[in-house]
């Protein structure tokens, strides 16, 4: 059954199964990604029958093609597909809300004014372990990315020039971010024989757009940001590191560096989608109101592709032109995550933090060890220093 067929069946499921089957996943999605593709396939196509497996490897290979959190549009998608767009609308609350009222409810905590010691080193802990788990992160996409390439000697130098940028965009320029991604993603799409002209004006109007749009203040500014993460990210949850940082930390001074590695920390070990880390940002930047206009305004687009362009998701695998914009914008996305490790761990201040990141680095890239666990052990370590009154960052 195809995407298109598919979508002119009749609705399968209640509002009330979409809300407590989606919730349930959001609530229990702990590991990323790869949990939640994997929670989704066993509810629609294993124990529900509502897609078959051709159907749904098709949204998924669909979502992975879209900018944003891709395991997201997927929940979305996969709600509509069995109860149209309410059920896309409550299906996708259900994903995302949980993780974001967790992140918030943490935020309290972990970005008060003044926490109690052991939590400023529970978070210190955790927080110091995020770097080898961005390298993990990135060190997953690398194969994948590079395997579309391999076979053709341009196109595998120019993946390594998109890599190589987006790590020297990440680690330097950070505000500018989005920029290398676009302009990576739009000059691959020119290489493969697109038209030169389309891809001049693209590029132009982005730089009209961009400096404006960060120049802001306030209000507007954590919506630029926000909006950076939900519509603006390639290559899978970690990308939402880089373009945060920089305008988190640099440029608006929302947070200091050990407070970003909190949150990211956060966003690591609660369930459901990785960008819910944003609402942390948005928490620090303007309070409690602040953190549900972030997440607001990331997952929006999310809803918005599906909602308007899901009819169209068999078109959309069968076009080059979003698949070669991919082929751009994926290195330079993987080369931001390398890019973000180097400065996540150039924000540690205390020694023992980064005995924590080498032991995060063997258990993650080594031994083979969970995110989640790694994280959480990391914290308790940062714990244990804290009680026993070790140096603080």
């Amino acid at each position: 059954m195809s995407i298109a067929s598919g979508e002119r069946a009749t609705a399968r499921a209640s509002l009330g199964t979409v809300a407590r089957e989606w919730t349930r996943i959001g609530a229990t999605g702990f590991g990323g990604p790869p949990a939640h593709i994997a929670l989704l396939r066993r509810l629609v196509v294993k124990r529900m029958g509502w897609m078959d497996a051709r159907s749904f490897e098709d949204a998924n290979a669909a979502c992975s093609l879209l900018p944003g959190p891709a395991s997201t549009q997927l929940a979305i998608y996969c709600a509509y597909r069995v109860a149209g767009a309410p059920g896309a609308i409550v299906g996708g609350l259900g994903f995302v809300v949980p993780a974001v009222a967790l992140i918030l409810a943490f935020s309290t905590l972990f970005l008060a004014q003044a926490p109690p010691r052991w939590v400023i080193g529970a978070g210190a802990g955790a927080g110091a372990a995020v770097a080898a788990v961005a390298v993990q992160a990135a060190r997953g996409l690398v194969g994948p990315s590079l395997a579309r390439v391999r076979d053709d000697r341009d196109r595998r130098a120019r993946w390594f020039a998109y890599l190589m940028a987006g790590t020297v965009a990440a680690a330097l320029i950070g505000p500018y971010l989005v920029i290398v991604l676009l302009g990576s993603g739009l000059l691959e799409l020119m290489l493969q024989r697109r038209s030169r002209a389309s891809a001049g004006s693209d590029r132009k109007a982005l730089g009209a757009f961009v400096p404006a749009s960060v120049s802001a203040g306030g209000i507007g500014a954590l919506g630029w940001t926000a909006l950076k993460v939900g519509a603006l990210s390639f290559g899978g949850g970690f990308v939402i590191i880089p373009l945060m940082q920089s305008d988190a930390v640099h440029v608006y001074h929302w947070m200091t560096g050990a407070q970003f590695l909190n949150a990211v920390a956060l966003g690591q070990i609660t369930p459901g989608p990785v960008v819910a880390t944003v609402a942390a940002v948005g928490y620090a930047a303007h309070g409690m109101a602040g953190g549900m206009l972030a997440a607001l305004v990331a997952f929006t687009p999310s809803f918005a592709f599906i909602l308007i362009g899901g009819r169209h998701f068999d078109r959309l695998r069968e076009d080059p032109r979003p698949r070669a914009f991919l082929d751009g914008a994926g290195p330079a996305a993987i080369g931001a995550i390398l890019g973000a490790a180097i400065t996540l761990a150039v924000a540690l201040q205390e020694g023992w933090q980064f005995g924590i990141l080498a032991a995060a680095a063997v258990a993650l890239l080594i031994a083979g060890r969970g995110v989640v666990p790694t994280l959480l052990g990391a914290g308790a370590i940062g714990g244990v220093v804290a009680l026993a009154g070790g140096p603080l960052p």
